[in-house]
């Protein structure tokens, strides 16, 4: 198979999986900084970049995170690194799944890794997928703590937003197209930082708005 059959095959596979977005500038200027042309990662790597395609097409490898208006598939700069952590391709799936004790929670995970929308995570990491979802589900469910509102239950909060922050880059608009809607930086990193803001330091008096959005009496 030559090499544009293999490099349309994979555009094709990219976007039933994420649908047929358009890229803006803005968009692609944003890949540009975070990712690399599979060409260049896989020429930097000594890489075979036509065998890679057939390992993303083979589900042994991610997809690419993004395809550039220009038809370059973008992926991020580790993108062999799991692999090698594992001990080579043919063993990654065993060792990324293992990372969970449940066998469908961890199938689950792979499905979602082989499909690159892991862009959400500066590194994708089975201990970093696993510590977003923790977080993500603790600052989501935070309201519902005994101790909303007090003082130390803001500073709780904000401690888990910034770690959030910490392991997920920015996003672009791209993002809100392919998973419809606002991503996990929008609602729990931007809208709680903008619902529940860091009192100024040194104020006197201050307290936290109310979990409801109420302000304090």
């Amino acid at each position: 198979m030559s090499e544009p059959d293999l490099k349309q095959q994979l555009a094709e596979r990219f976007r039933e999986v994420n649908g047929d977005h358009p890229m803006t500038g803005a968009d692609d200027l944003y890949v540009s900084a975070q990712f690399l042309t599979l060409e260049e990662l896989c020429a930097v790597r000594g890489r075979d970049v036509d065998a890679v395609r057939r390992l993303m097409l083979g589900r042994r490898l991610p997809l690419p995170g993004y395809l550039r208006s220009d038809g370059a598939e973008m992926v991020p700069a580790d993108l062999f690194a799991l692999a090698d952590a594992a001990g080579g391709v043919e063993l990654l799936d065993a060792w990324f799944t293992a990372h969970w004790a449940d066998p469908v929670t961890g199938k689950a995970e792979w499905d979602a890794y082989l499909s690159g929308q892991y862009v959400c995570l500066h590194s994708v990491t089975p201990s970093a997928i696993q510590r977003k979802e923790c977080l993500t589900t603790a600052i989501s469910s935070a309201e519902d703590e005994a101790d909303a509102g007090s003082a130390q239950w803001l500073e709780r909060l904000h401690r888990l937003v910034d770690e959030l922050d910490t392991l997920e880059p920015a996003f672009t608009a791209y993002d809100r197209l392919r998973f419809g809607g606002p991503t996990s930086r929008d609602t729990c990193i931007d809208a709680t930082r903008a619902r529940f803001p860091r009192p100024c330091p040194g104020a006197r008096g201050s307290r936290p708005r109310d979990p409801l959005g109420q302000d304090p009496a």
